[in-house]
């Protein structure tokens, strides 16, 4: 393949968001090519087998609510074979009065219906999901191996070409497109438009065309912890999974009679390690008596058995990065994912892929994109002068815990 090959539209990171938008410009229609440092598909947090997906809940961050059950419901359609669909209970937080139907009403004013959201007292958690717990039922909650779904995104198709193991380093605007050069300066190819989806590294490919993003990393830590089948917490186990101040997913009892039972996430702002730390451990052993209300319970009985460690970027408002760059006329980025890599990469197929093509803004308004949703989300939002206040932007947004945790490190 010559270096200097032109391509029309030319998407950066192969991981699960570069494989979305890859797959819905594919099946547009469209020839695409996608370059990625690494030898193979998903080989950062997009490796991360244990991701939930759900949409948002709770109260305030009026745009993130909306734009996380959009977001959902496209990637509810987009992952059906590899959606592992087993619910996900989100408990009430601690010290506040339950009002089931005032929490019903607001999950009805999101336009939750019962389907996607209910609000249950613990007597009726408990019978409806094993959760004792007075908090939201969201029975149609998943888990994604983003490998898998990644990697079955980028199956060989004729219009679709892959150059693994190339470092893209610096955008150079041409005439006609944009230049995409390595390390050493030199033209891996021409492009008419560039899709920047490299996580961290969308930070210092924007800096090289004069672009400036507010973005840095969070390491997470996921535990997969081992249950002596005697145990009390063997009792205590989840048989669906848990979203609130970490998560966890449903106990699995293995063939010896023991539990496997995977819990998340620590959170380390501006940290890259992907070693496995022992205080992530004792962080997760904490959440899991969190998760199930269980404070009395022995943390030393969950065993450590392997762990997974992701390091992600996010944005200043918490708010994912996804959009043309205006001021680049050609380049478009998906970035700032955080804990919400599922929902945000399906709901970045469908909006990059309008605003390349430039063609398909009816169908964003059927999905239920308004003009300021899209705003929430374009680049421009920091371009335009000093970042909206949190309470405005998603002060109650989830990207800045990540819950996906990908790159395994067994301790």
């Amino acid at each position: 393949m010559s270096s200097t090959q032109h391509h029309d539209i030319v998407v950066i990171g192969a991981g699960i968001a570069g494989a979305c938008i890859a797959n819905e410009l594919l099946e547009r229609g469209q020839a695409v090519c996608i370059m990625d440092a690494a030898a193979k598909p998903a080989t950062g947090c997009s490796s991360h087998a244990y991701a939930i997906a759900h949409p948002h809940v709770g109260k305030g961050a009026p745009r993130l609510l909306r734009l996380t059950r959009i977001a959902f419901l496209m990637a509810e359609a987009r992952w059906g074979k590899v959606w592992n669909q087993h619910g996900v209970f989100q408990p009430a937080k601690r010290g506040m009065i339950f009002n089931r139907d005032a929490l019903d009403a607001h999950l009805q004013s999101l336009d939750l219906d019962k389907s996607m959201a209910s609000a249950l007292y613990a007597n009726e958690a408990e019978k409806v999901c094993g959760i004792k717990q007075d908090g939201v039922w969201l029975s149609r909650g998943a888990s994604l191996n983003l490998a898998i779904a990644t990697n079955a995104l980028l199956e060989p198709q004729q219009k679709l070409s892959i150059r693994w193991n190339t470092i893209i380093t610096r955008l150079e605007k041409t005439e006609s497109g944009w230049n995409l050069l390595n390390e050493h300066n030199a033209p891996i190819c021409t492009a008419k438009k560039v899709i920047i989806a490299a996580s961290t590294q969308s930070k210092s490919l924007a800096a090289s065309i004069g672009v400036r993003l507010p973005l840095r990393p969070v390491r997470g830590q996921l535990n997969i912890f081992s249950v002596a089948e005697n145990n009390d917490w063997a009792n205590k186990l989840p048989r669906t999974a848990i979203s609130g101040d970490g998560y966890c997913l449903p106990a699995e009892q293995l063939r010896n009679g023991s539990y496997r039972w995977i819990v998340g996430s620590s959170f380390d702002e501006g940290e890259s390690d992907l070693q496995s730390w022992e205080s992530s451990d004792d962080f997760n052993r904490q959440q899991a008596k969190g998760l199930l209300a269980y404070e009395e319970g022995d943390g030393n009985a969950l065993r450590q058995g392997g762990s997974f460690v992701g390091i992600r970027c996010v944005a200043g408002d918490r708010l994912p990065i996804i959009g043309s760059l205006t001021q680049c006329p050609g380049i478009f980025l998906a970035t700032a994912l955080g804990s919400r890599g599922i929902l945000w990469s399906a709901l970045a197929a469908k909006l990059i892929s309008a605003q390349v093509l430039e063609d398909d803004f009816a169908l964003l308004a059927r999905l239920g994109f308004a003009a300021d949703l899209l705003a929430a989300l374009a680049p421009a939002r920091f371009f335009a002068g000093a970042l909206a206040a949190p309470s405005a932007l998603g002060a109650f947004a989830s990207n800045s815990k990540p819950i996906l945790p990908s790159a395994p490190k067994a301790k």
